[in-house]
């Protein structure tokens, strides 16, 4: 049997795993006698000219990358013989997720939190070195025979991603653990890494994914109007805590997301111990955001209506106009009344004194001579003073 070799130097061996794109094998370095893992990627992808250059850029970033939670790229490059880009990493024994949730359905709270932990140790050191995942999902999260997590496939999403060549496997394979702002074609940053290693918190813990979806148009809409089952209901034994520290990895938008990897890490941790997550961001769910569709009046005023319907009956009924005062007692307009035109007639009367009294002040005050007849006035009612008053205004100017 005829051994492949690839770029002079690696010796293939049996296969490890198989993708859309790319294929992985053992194979042993003969320069450095040691085994490595070799991941083939599809020949047509060779060429296309946009892939060719994305990949050897981020192939090389993947390489510098050195840390315990991340797999190790040994070497890359392209292989003409063969017609195969190629990635050499480290050979990493024992299982991926994927394999662990194939076997197992899913697994127990404390493994599950510890993997999530690692993983966020590993996408941390790499957002602090300026190196997005783009494709985290079960199956490039490797768990060694010693129980460490190790990343797989760093860069590999964004040298595809914008390739000519339709990449239908890759996509549909990966879509369930897209962030919203992928599914929309949007740039993707660290915390779409967080979204997506929460999709893998959720499925470890509970044996399912948040969304269940076929495209990504279909995934785009249950993100946007479904809330995914709450993590404590679908498996009791998940601390609600936990839980809560999944669904924040979960948010729709990235800024109510954890801002760093360490901060989920640390989330995760505590949720797995009971600890409600600290210093959590503002939440925006997706009924919020849903709203950006409306034009902002008519934001407001189904805001304004729907509040109303909301309030309580006293609240509602506090808001309406008060009704009149009560009409008075039929009596009491008539009494009143009454005493209204008594009270209009007392002033006339005094009126009419009061110029009797003037004209009497002034034929006295032009009055010559002879005494001046003075008596005083007193009547029982206004029209006797009257008729007293011109008596004596008769005797005096006789």
């Amino acid at each position: 049997m005829t051994e492949t070799v690839i770029a002079g130097r690696y010796e293939l061996g049996r296969r490890l795993g198989i993708g859309g794109m790319s294929t992985v094998q053992l194979a042993l370095d003969r320069r450095l006698e040691r085994n490595v893992a070799v991941k083939l990627l599809a020949e047509h992808l060779a060429d296309d000219p946009a892939f060719v250059s994305r990949f050897r850029r981020e192939a090389l970033a993947a390489a510098r990358l050195v840390h315990p939670n991340v797999v190790q790229v040994f070497d890359f490059g392209f292989d003409e013989a063969a017609h195969h880009h190629f990635i050499v990493m480290e050979q990493v024994p024992g299982r991926s997720c994927a394999e662990l949730l194939r076997d197992c359905g899913h697994l127990d709270v404390e493994e599950a939190a510890e993997i999530v932990a690692q993983a966020c140790r590993g996408l941390d050191y790499a957002h602090r070195n300026g190196v997005v995942h783009r494709d985290v999902k079960p199956g490039n999260l490797l768990v060694t025979d010693d129980g460490v997590v190790k990343l797989a496939d760093f860069g590999i999403a964004k040298a595809t991603e914008q390739s000519s060549i339709t990449q239908v496997g890759s996509v549909l394979g990966t879509a369930s653990y897209l962030a919203p702002e992928q599914a929309r074609g949007e740039e993707a940053g660290p915390r779409s890494d967080l979204y997506s290693l929460g999709v893998v918190a959720y499925q470890l813990l509970s044996g399912r994914l948040p969304y269940e979806a076929a495209s990504l148009s279909e995934l785009a809409l249950k993100q946007q109007r479904e809330l995914p089952a709450p993590l404590e209901e679908l498996n009791p034994h998940v601390p609600s805590e936990l839980a809560q520290a999944v669904a924040i990895a979960l948010e729709i938008e990235p800024e109510a997301r954890y801002e760093t990897a360490a901060a989920m890490e640390q989330a995760i941790r505590d949720g797995a111990r009971g600890i409600a997550p600290a210093d959590v961001p503002p939440r925006a769910r997706p009924a919020e955001s849903a709203t950006r569709v409306i034009a902002p009046a008519a934001a407001t005023a189904q805001t304004r209506a729907l509040g109303a319907s909301r309030r309580p009956p006293q609240q509602v009924a506090a808001r309406r106009p008060a009704p009149p005062p009560p009409a008075a007692p039929a009596h009491r307009v008539a009494a009143s009344g009454d005493r209204r035109r008594g009270l209009r007639r007392l002033g006339v009367l005094l009126a009419v004194l009061a110029v009797l009294a003037a004209g009497v002040a002034i034929v006295l005050a032009s009055t010559s001579g002879g005494g001046t007849s003075l008596k005083p006035v007193v009547a029982r009612d206004a029209q006797g003073a009257v008729q007293q008053l011109q008596d004596l205004v008769d005797q005096n100017t006789k």
